[in-house]
């Protein structure tokens, strides 16, 4: 293709774990809560292909739940487990890969996060690390994990993991981010355990270590286990587990010891560096990619007219500067992957109009259509 094309960088193959894709480009997991009773229709498959065969290289699905009745907040986000849903996922798989893509799921629990009384399963109570809300506080309706629970919920990470294996996908992402379970037992505020799963930061990734491996024996060594993580949460965007690259080696060494293979590095903005005080243009990615010399997948509104959460045009950085800033950091070699989340939320073929040169033509995200993108 044209060199001076803005992000062509972007459609480059890559290697991920022992097979190749098509491009850089990655579909981040975006929650729509459209699989009825848990599970993934006909529909779901249709979302998913129109992405692969307009230039996106991995798929990273939507959360699904783990094998849990507190794993999630409603009973139309899709499972993971049970043949039904399981089912449902072949076809997703089978239509991305028709369509010349590589898929994985999201392994999900919400913890924390999820309200008493919330379906699909009402009677379970909200699980965490300490009994403790995302603001820090105790609430008897939050159940704190006993060691034999927690052994449990390992246990279930491990069945989805080896489920996906053999459904056909080409590896799993585990949620560690935004405040959710994993990312709640990292997190000082949530986590105030006094045994083996609390600690200073090194010591409270044990949980996720113990997931990591316990994956990893159910899928072998050439499985890749990618391992979503962020400093910001859904309560607290100002949230750091890390404030210096030192912490940030405790926090990640660990989980390379475990076996992850790739890190998922979720920022709010890609362009906003990570520790300015130590360098002043490494953001979360490239950092990460330095520290654990593994490959990393960086996002943070990339392809959008409007930062995260913010209510203004993003005046900072137009779409092309961008663009244009992942390019050069893709050169530089500060990460390996782009997670693009609701730009191709908006529009499937957001990947192909970029590669033609027709960004003009992208039919931009708004909140408002959220519910009918498909």
């Amino acid at each position: 293709m044209d060199q001076k094309c803005v992000g062509y960088t972007l459609f480059e193959s890559v290697p991920f774990g022992k097979e190749m894709l098509t491009s850089r480009l990655v579909m981040a997991p975006m929650t729509r809560i459209f699989s009825p009773g848990g599970v993934p229709g006909e529909n779901v498959s249709q979302y998913y292909r129109k992405r692969a065969e307009n230039g996106i290289g991995l798929i990273i699905t939507e959360g699904t739940a783990i094998n849990h009745p507190a794993a999630v907040h409603s009973p139309d986000i899709p499972r993971f487990y049970g043949e039904d849903a399981l089912n449902g996922w072949s076809n997703v798989v089978r239509e991305v890969h028709e369509a010349g893509g590589k898929i994985i799921p999201q392994l999900w629990h919400v913890g924390a996060a999820r309200k008493a009384g919330s379906e699909p399963n009402i009677e379970a109570p909200p699980i965490s690390p300490s009994g403790y809300t995302l603001k820090g506080k105790r609430n008897e309706k939050i159940k704190a994990l006993t060691k034999e629970e927690v052994a449990e919920m390992v246990n279930a990470y491990a069945e989805a993991a080896a489920n996906a294996k053999r459904i056909g996908f080409d590896g799993i992402e585990l949620h560690g981010a935004h405040g959710y379970l994993i990312d709640q037992f990292f997190w000082e505020v949530t986590n105030k355990r006094n045994d083996e799963y609390g600690g200073d930061l090194g010591e409270r990734t044990k949980f996720a270590t113990d997931i990591v491996r316990a994956c990893r024996k159910a899928v072998g060594s050439d499985f890749p286990i990618v391992f979503r993580f962020s400093q910001w949460k859904g309560t607290d965007y100002e949230a750091k587990l890390a404030h210096n690259s030192n912490e940030l080696a405790q926090l990640l060494t660990p989980l390379v010891e475990a076996g992850v293979d790739i890190f998922h590095c979720s920022t709010r903005r890609i362009w906003e560096p990570e520790f300015k005080d130590e360098d002043p243009t490494l953001n979360l990615a490239g950092w990460t990619k330095r520290i654990t010399k593994k490959p990393t997948i960086a996002v943070g509104s990339v392809g959008i007219n409007r930062a995260y959460l913010s209510n203004q045009d993003n005046a900072q950085v137009t779409i092309e500067e961008n663009l244009k800033i992942v390019d050069e950091k893709i050169k530089a070699g500060e990460f390996d992957y782009v997670a693009v989340g609701r730009a191709l939320l908006a529009d499937p073929e957001w990947a192909a109009k970029l590669k033609d040169g027709q960004l003009d033509q992208v039919t931009h995200y708004t909140k408002e259509a959220e519910r009918n993108l498909i």
